[in-house]
């Protein structure tokens, strides 16, 4: 071998050893998140659903400043957790904000059943009785991304629990199927969710969510998925993601918009391209979908009583990619909201 041939065969060498020792260092997590820590302390509630004793990990903050008497729910989107809100968190408490966030059944430190029927009505039904035993008869119920379909279904369940609605960028804007998405059975989702690493996570979310920009502080909560993903339980995480994609195609909740009574506050980013499914549809039919500037939009003039604000240099995760500019916006909406009461 020629020196030349021989230095390159090296580097390339040094390349994958590199790459290989960066995966092995990456940290792995239990099935329920077992050795992710939060910023807040994590409580449980034991609930029966389905036949099945099953728990949700939630998070349950005091005002810190002077109370104000509201408490705000936040729900979590499909590839974030209650962890993911703790710059929310902070602020709201600070300005006298209860504040209870989250993890709904089949999510990050809440249980995976193996057999469960998911669907947004059950999963609204869990975070329903959850509320009841920490006797929060009134919300405002913030919802991110998948959190957002939820958000929206259970203001439609529970529109009495409900004082005011926020939705920041929520998928479900637009009716995949109807689009023009094929189907995918759970078990094709399945195979696809094993494939998961923390490489295919943070292309997507650098694809998705941030415009091809990344920050070294976006890499904390690519390290808390793809930990669950290589752990010990990454079969039952990843099933549960499956049925869990299933349930956001078949269940879009953009039909029913015009039931919402709650007003609603959309906070929408308009870089995000988020649209689950985009990767199997037809060329001319994924570069039609999540197009936010028009579905914000779209969704402002279909729910009665919406107020829309935009950040034309955000993407899906606004509340993490400009955490000041998104908790400005977040406050002004949900205080002018007890003016207008």
């Amino acid at each position: 071998m020629s020196p030349r041939l021989r230095l390159l065969a090296c580097a390339a060498a040094l390349s994958l050893a590199t790459a290989s020792a960066a995966s092995t260092d990456a940290p792995t997590f239990g099935a329920q998140l077992e050795g992710f820590d939060y910023a807040y302390e994590v409580r449980r509630f034991e609930l029966t659903s389905q036949g099945q004793t099953l728990s949700m990990a939630y998070v349950d903050q005091a005002p810190r400043g002077r109370p104000n008497g509201r408490t705000v729910v936040l729900l979590h989107g499909k590839n974030f957790c209650a962890a993911t809100w703790e710059q929310t968190i902070n602020e709201l408490t600070r300005r006298g904000y209860r504040v209870v966030a989250p993890d709904q059944v089949g999510f990050c430190k809440s249980s995976k059943p193996a057999g469960y029927q998911f669907s947004l009505d059950q999963l609204a039904s869990n975070t329903h009785a959850l509320l009841a035993s920490l006797e929060v008869e009134r919300a405002v119920v913030v919802g991110h991304s998948m959190g957002g379909m939820l958000a929206a279904r259970f203001a439609l369940n529970h529109p009495k629990q409900v004082e005011q609605l926020v939705l920041v960028n929520p998928i479900g804007l637009e009716d995949w199927r109807a689009k023009g998405v094929p189907y995918a059975t759970i078990d094709t989702l399945l195979e696809q969710e094993l494939r998961t690493s923390y490489e295919s996570i943070k292309a997507y979310q650098l694809k998705y969510y941030y415009s091809g920009v990344w920050q070294p502080r976006y890499d904390r909560w690519v390290r808390m998925l793809a930990g669950m993903y290589a752990g010990p339980g990454g079969r039952i995480v990843a099933r549960n993601q499956a049925q869990t994609s299933e349930m956001i195609y078949t269940q879009p909740v953009v039909h029913e918009f015009d039931r919402i009574v709650a007003p609603t506050l959309l906070l929408i980013g308009q870089k995000d391209r988020t649209a689950p499914g985009a990767n199997r549809a037809a060329p001319d039919v994924a570069k039609r979908l999540g197009d936010y500037l028009a579905l914000g939009r779209n969704a402002a003039d279909r729910i009665p009583n919406a107020t829309l604000v935009e950040f034309a240099e955000l993407g899906h995760s606004p509340q993490v990619e400009s955490p000041k500019q998104f908790h400005e916006a977040l406050l002004r909406g949900i205080e002018r909201g007890t003016q207008a009461k």
